[in-house]
């Protein structure tokens, strides 16, 4: 059973079901995750949430509370070699002790991020997992001190990457070279030689229909400044049909002519020169991919209350976290990280042409990208969780569940 909460982690799962089943073809896995997954052969149980937030998620409390109970009703009758968890921990972590009372090993890919919050929960992490996928490098030692079984495994955004490149005819190795860019842009109906801005305003209802309204803001200014630029606005697939019409609307009527709606988003970073990115796994994706680009979010005004009281790291993007941790090996940029009161669109275009027309600031920018990439160029972490997930499901004979 894979269990993911939300659209990054389903990727995940999609990923760890395609290998799971290339290896063992009559391999029944279940789970809760979305198209992807489904796609990837997984027997849904419940849909993901598109929650977030402590006053975001109440409204999906109903759902959540039907999936649980889903969920354990399904370990108890189907008694599944391994349960895998992928980060979600609020769901995930309530999940995980009522697997281990059944004998069910409990494998947890993706931690919870107790480098920024809540830092207690490893030695909870101890006591309900048999064993964690880590996929950030930091992240080993804060688990290995407290003697909780892990390993780092690399990152499954990279798989992901290489997924796409392979079908470009392509390997990580091209990431910012021209025949990747001209690659993707064919593929778009891009112009090779058009300036290219990806715009991704996030995976949820509430973060689209919040950001919308200064992006096309920022998009006006922009088409008056530079009118040869092109916009291509990928969208996720679990994404409700309303919103995405919402999106494709607006967008159409405020910047005719120069906007691309695609459901590549991958491929829609591949061809980018620079981005627009709410706050999430699209970040890392593009500072992996070498995307220049702006981070933009905004919460409800009590959730981000919160969490400015409860959060340990200076920023909220992957690549900037992880440039901290490098150093003197890194420079002093840092992607510019916009909030709340923040996120508007002369703070946005500002930074845009920055990244577009200033080449040392661009350079600097790319090179403290490339130094993020390489902590995780060559490790195959879908591979090695797959590997993993055998090896318990082997060492544990069904009898010894029951």
């Amino acid at each position: 059973m894979i269990i993911a909460g939300e659209s990054s982690g389903e990727m995940y799962g999609a990923l760890l079901a395609n290998v799971l089943r290339a290896e063992w073809p009559g391999i029944d896995i279940c789970g809760i995750g979305g198209v992807k997954m489904e796609t990837a052969g997984v027997r849904l149980l419940s849909r993901i949430a598109s929650s977030f937030g402590a006053l975001e998620a109440v409204r999906s409390l109903r759902q959540l509370r039907r999936t649980y109970h889903t969920v354990l009703e399904t370990l108890a009758a189907e008694r599944p070699q391994v349960l895998v968890l992928i980060d979600y921990p609020d769901f995930n972590m309530k999940i995980a002790p009522r697997a281990k009372a059944l004998g069910i090993p409990v494998f947890y890919y993706v931690s919870p991020q107790v480098w920024a919050w809540r830092s207690g929960r490893i030695r909870t992490m101890k006591k309900i997992a048999d064993f964690i996928a880590l996929i950030l490098p930091f992240e080993e030692s804060l688990y290995r001190a407290e003697q909780v079984p892990c390993a780092f495994v690399g990152h499954p955004v990279m798989d992901e990457i290489r997924q796409r490149l392979a079908a470009l005819g392509l390997s990580e190795y091209d990431i910012g070279s021209v025949e990747l860019k001209h690659a993707a842009r064919n593929a778009l109906g891009i112009p090779a030689a058009d300036p290219a801005l990806v715009v991704m305003p996030g995976s949820r209802h509430h973060e689209i229909t919040t950001l919308l309204p200064v992006l096309v803001e920022t998009l006006h200014g922009l088409r008056m400044k530079h009118p040869e630029y092109d916009y291509v606005v990928p969208v996720a697939p679990n994404l409700h049909h309303s919103v995405r019409d919402l999106l494709q609307t607006t967008l159409e009527q405020e910047v005719p002519g120069q906007v691309r709606i695609v459901d590549d988003s991958l491929l829609a970073l591949c061809a980018a020169d620079c981005g627009i990115i709410a706050s999430g796994t699209s970040t890392f994706q593009a500072a992996m991919l070498g995307v220049p680009h702006v981070v933009i979010y905004r919460l409800s005004p009590v959730t981000f209350w919160i969490a400015r009281r409860i959060i340990k790291v200076n920023y909220i993007s992957l690549a900037n976290i992880l440039l901290d941790t490098l150093g003197a090996e890194a420079s002093a940029f840092r992607s510019l990280e916009l909030l709340q009161k923040d996120v508007s669109a002369g703070n946005i275009l500002g930074e845009v042409l920055r990244l577009m027309d200033d080449p040392e600031h661009r350079n600097d920018c790319l090179q403290q990208y490339r130094l993020v990439r390489n902590l995780f160029l060559g490790k195959e972490a879908t591979k090695t969780v797959a590997g993993h997930i055998a090896a318990i499901a082997h060492a544990v004979p069904s009898g010894e569940r029951s």
